[in-house]
This record gives structure tokens, sequence and C-alpha cells, in this order.
């Protein structure tokens, strides 16, 4: 049975960039990777918004990011003989080869902070931000871009279901519903500007969230198979986090979740937390994920994550999960500990002050 995203994630203009406005050779832009592209854009885009320009700051920005396979490369520029032949095959190759994503950002926008391209499927562009704020603890920058970007080419294309495999039945993503059967795939990018926190307010910028602690581990071979996550590898890493950010579960009001949809994992990771934030003094802690919106971006999945927590705060609201109807018994939502944001609500916190976590 092959069947079409009903919600699938479509980065307009995807196909478009300014190429002399970043002084880059039409032909060169021709044959170069779209995920590649947008992430320039967008860290250009993430700096404007941030009120500066590279030229005239006095520090190291440094660059972190990620990108999906490239399909443009498959798909596209393989087939299309008449446009690669005017180019070298190495020149084709910088413009294709992730490696080079964020020495590219740093080239064209002249940053000499680290350039580091993060490459861990879709924990990608959440690696890329935990990174990009321990360099900045280390002083190996002073401000920093970071994020992701998946643009599957083409972007308007269906799929055939599996029981086996990840993808729903449908085209919805579900997250912790009874009825759900797997993801979606969605196209996107997003790219933060990041800076320590005195750096911030002594520079009078405007702050909308601040990131108080993160951990990184991996399930090694406890897992259940390889493309299965862990209970005790989650609740571990989750755990650390609380313990670097030196926040208590109870004071999590909010967790925004990777929240597949799919049957193994969403119950996984409900355990995981439980584990981590153990018996829950007060009110269910809420849970959701914006996969349910926009589909899973991948490489681009941890910033729209991070993008969605950070704009929550900012508004103080937090979004619906759309497309949940009742709790998946799997994931045990009855016992009071985590509770899904089934409508958007006004976001209130017992002591006033919100705080959230990431997974």
């Amino acid at each position: 049975m092959c069947i079409r995203d009903r919600a699938r994630g479509v980065l307009e203009d995807a196909d478009l960039f300014d190429a002399e406005f970043f002084g880059l050779r039409p032909r060169d832009v021709a044959v170069m990777d779209p995920q590649q592209r947008v992430f320039l854009e967008q860290s250009w885009a993430a700096m404007e918004h941030g009120g500066y320009d590279p030229a005239r700051y006095d520090g190291a920005i440094g660059v972190y990011g990620g990108v999906s396979r490239n399909t443009y490369l498959l798909n596209n520029v393989q087939h299309a003989v008449e446009r690669v032949d005017s180019l070298d095959d190495r020149q084709t190759e910088i413009g294709n080869e992730r490696d080079y994503l964020a020495t590219r950002v740093a080239y064209q926008m002249d940053l000499d902070g680290p350039a580091v391209a993060v490459h861990s499927a879709c924990s990608t562009s959440l690696l890329a931000i935990h990174y990009a704020c321990q360099d900045l603890l280390n002083y190996q920058c002073d401000m920093a871009l970071a994020g992701g970007a998946s643009v599957r080419v083409p972007q308007v294309d269906g799929y055939v279901y599996s029981e086996t495999g990840i993808l729903s039945s449908d085209g919805h993503c579900r997250p912790f519903d009874r009825d759900a059967s797997g993801t979606n795939v969605g196209n996107g990018v997003g790219v933060v500007v990041l800076k320590r926190l005195d750096d911030a307010l002594r520079d009078g910028d405007t702050i909308w969230a601040v990131v108080s602690g993160s951990a990184v581990n991996n399930d090694g071979h406890g897992k259940l198979s390889f493309m299965a996550p862990s209970v005790e590898g989650q609740a571990e890493v989750i755990a650390s986090a609380l313990a670097t950010a030196d926040v208590s579960p109870d004071e999590i009001s909010y967790v925004e979740c990777h929240g597949t949809g799919t049957p193994l994992g969403d119950p996984i990771e409900v355990e995981g937390l439980r584990r981590a934030f153990g018996p829950r003094n007060g009110p269910p802690c809420g849970i959701g994920s914006v996969k349910s919106n926009i589909g899973h971006l991948d490489a681009a999945a941890g910033v729209a994550s991070f993008i969605k927590v950070v704009l929550s705060l900012h508004h103080k609201r937090l979004p619906a999960t759309v497309h949940f109807q009742a709790p998946n018994p799997e994931c045990r939502l009855d016992d009071g500990t985590f509770s899904v944001v089934a409508e958007t609500t006004d976001w209130r916190s017992p002591d006033g002050v919100r705080r959230a976590g990431i997974s």
C-alpha cells in the first residue's frame, strides 16, 4: 500500500537561493545540496535576528550543525550530466559533502570560531546545540550558531507502509496516542544563536530562553536492536541533564519529547522519563512533540523541538499535540507523572518560573 503523507512538512522555496548575495557562482549553487543552501540562509537570518553583524562583532563565532542524507545528489545532480560536465569533481563534492556544512557557513560569513559538522541521525541538531553550549562554557567561542537542516528531494512523495517500519499507516504522526502507528516525514531547517548568559546580559541582548544544562550519552549494547532506544540509557541521560542544570524534576512543568508515535519508541521514552523523574510531587508534567505538527525532520528534528520550547516559554503557551485522542495504554500515563498536552493552554508554573526539558 502506497501512502502519501497527509501532513508532511514541505519547506517552501527550498529550490531558490540568492547566489549573488553570498558571492557564489550560479553554476556552483546549481549542484549544491539544498540542505547546505538553506542552512547558510538561516545562519545569516539567525544572526540578523539576533541583531549582530559578524564583521563588527569583537569575539569568536562558532558554527555547529548537520544535515540529513543528500538525496539531491542522488536524484538530481548525478542524472544532470550536462550540469556536472562544466564543473570538476572536486567542486561537486564540496557542494554536496556534509562534512563541509559548517566550514561553508564560516567561510561565507567570515566567522573564525570552531566550525563543526555534527552527524548523529535524528539527534544531530540537538547534539549540535549541546556542543555549542559546551564550547561557549569552555571559551572556545563567544557566540555560536547551532542547528540543522533536512530537505528530501523530491519533497512531496509517498511511501510503502510496513507494519515493522517507523512510518505511520495513515500519514499522520500521533505521539502517545492509542492509535499511533508511526511517524511521518517532514522537511525543515532551524538555526539558533547562543551566548553565555552573562555576556548576553552585559550586551543588552534579547534573551528568549536560558539553557541551564544538557547531557549526552549512548545506549551501547543495551538496546533491543540497533534502531531501538533503551529505557536505561534514556533515564540516565535525562538524570544527568537535570543534575547538570541543578534542577529537580518537580521544577520541570513540560518536556518536549522525541515523540515519534511509534508503538515501541513512545512507551520506552515515557518510561525513561518516569525513571529519571521519580514520584511526582504536584500536578503531572506536560509532554508533547512537534512531530505531530510538522513531521519528523530527521537532522533538524532536535532544533525544531528546541525552537518550539523557546517560543512556548516566550509566549507562555503550550501548543497542542495534534491528533491526540486517547493515551497509548503502553505509556501508562494514568499514574499521574505525565500528561499529554492535548489542547493549547496557558503555561503556568507553581513557582512562577517556567522550566522545560527536551528529550
